[in-house]
């Protein structure tokens, strides 16, 4: 067997493990979760990708619950933080106390909060105000917590579920640009059907209850992310990536007439980031070593569709982000 033969054969190993360990959690949380299998696809993308994910909806979707179930699946540390209007960031990442020494005097020693966990719910984080919001964005963005002159680091995976009401509930506070940036993932958990609620309703009002299994470990998910980045991309279809975050810029070349009026500003380069992992993650789930034009399009609406910023036109008119970057996907063409 020459060398080019068994690196091919150690590629598709690779691929057809990775397969096999995504539909066991996949379908361990599908004990638990009735439907929902975008939103599951998106939240085993996000902590692949090794980001963080926002799930909006009302309340009694299973927000909630599919963090739970998550946590249940994976060997890994989980906490919850249920935000208010008086949560304060200390009750996030911990406090310097006064405790008592051995010698009978006195010294700070750091007390952790609950977000020094593998999975940290997030739980309805637009009903705390944006100074404690805004505790969240160094553990997001660089895995750590500064309290006073010490930074400590957060064990790795961490992955935040945040889940957020619609802005139009009462009680709710905008996340700022700047945090909606750091999530890997927005996605739209929607109503039930009428099977998936008889299903649910058969899982949650009889005597047997469904208990998930724990089917992978934190290290385990360590490595499925380095796998992740070794999924090589063509610089074609790469540079389809770059095209389409640009599109979603009012004042450039690719831009529609769509993204030209209804768009203030259009998403960063940490926008087009994730649409090249997420694609590579999508590639790995149907059993590709290769990237496609078809993954970047697939993933464009929740890695895109909270960095798109409307201008008072589009916000007056209501107009939804998803139908921009569907506008953006049907003009943008595959090559120049």
């Amino acid at each position: 067997m020459n060398e080019t033969t068994s690196d091919t054969a150690k590629v598709e190993a690779t691929v057809a493990s990775f397969v096999t360990d995504l539909r066991r959690l996949r379908d361990e949380i599908g004990t638990m979760i009735v439907g929902q299998e975008e939103i599951i696809e998106g939240v085993i993308m996000t902590i692949l990708g090794g980001g963080h994910a926002l799930l909006e909806g009302v309340p009694g979707l299973g927000k909630t619950m599919l963090v739970k179930t998550l946590s249940e699946c994976l060997h890994v540390d989980f906490s919850r933080i249920q935000f208010t209007p008086d949560l304060m960031p200390a009750d996030i990442v911990g406090t310097n106390m006064i405790v008592e020494t051995p010698s009978g005097g006195k010294a700070f020693e750091f007390q952790k909060g609950p977000v020094f966990s593998n999975i940290l719910l997030a739980d309805e984080i637009n009903r705390a105000t944006p100074k404690t919001q805004s505790a969240l964005l160094e553990a997001m963005q660089d895995g750590s917590v500064t309290v006073g002159k010490s930074t400590y680091k957060l064990e790795q995976p961490f992955f935040v579920l945040a889940t957020q009401n619609p802005l139009e509930m009462e009680g709710t506070y905008p996340l700022p640009e700047a945090q909606l940036d750091r999530f890997f993932f927005k996605l739209r958990v929607e109503f039930p059907s009428r099977d998936d609620l008889h299903t649910i309703l058969e899982r949650t009002t009889s005597d047997e209850k469904p208990t998930p299994q724990a089917v992978l470990t934190g290290d385990q998910l360590v490595e499925m992310r380095k796998v992740v980045r070794r999924v090589p991309i063509s610089r074609e279809i790469q540079d389809y990536a770059i095209r389409m975050l640009q599109a979603t810029h009012p004042d450039t070349d690719q831009s529609t007439e769509m993204t030209k009026k209804y768009v203030r500003y259009g998403g960063s380069p940490r926008g087009v980031q994730t649409l090249i992992l997420a694609a590579k993650i999508r590639a790995l789930l149907e059993g590709r070593f290769a990237v496609s034009i078809d993954d970047i399009r697939h993933v464009s609406r929740p890695a895109l569709r909270h960095r798109i910023m409307l201008n008072f036109e589009g916000e007056a008119e209501g107009i939804d982000t998803d139908a921009i970057l569907g506008d953006i996907i049907e003009r943008l063409p595959e090559s120049l």
